[in-house]
């Protein structure tokens, strides 16, 4: 079993600027598929290295659309 990464750890990473791509997150070695933005006071943002970010995106869409037709 794989061990996860401590939160100094993590932090080092999410603080990394190579794993940022604009105003994206990008980094398969940190297991967190919500993160917080580099500037934390922004809010929220996805590590879209994970593949549960697009699966919550596709959920999102998914109400969105079913909201939108059965209305």
């Amino acid at each position: 079993m794989k061990a996860k990464p401590g939160k100094e750890i993590r932090d080092a990473l999410h603080k990394n600027p190579e794993n940022w791509k604009g105003i994206f997150y990008f980094n398969r070695k940190d297991p967190r598929w919500v993160v917080p933005k580099f500037y934390s006071q922004l809010g929220w943002t996805l590590n879209f290295a994970s593949p549960y970010s697009y699966l919550l995106i596709l959920i999102i869409v998914l109400i969105l659309f079913a909201a939108q037709y059965f209305m």
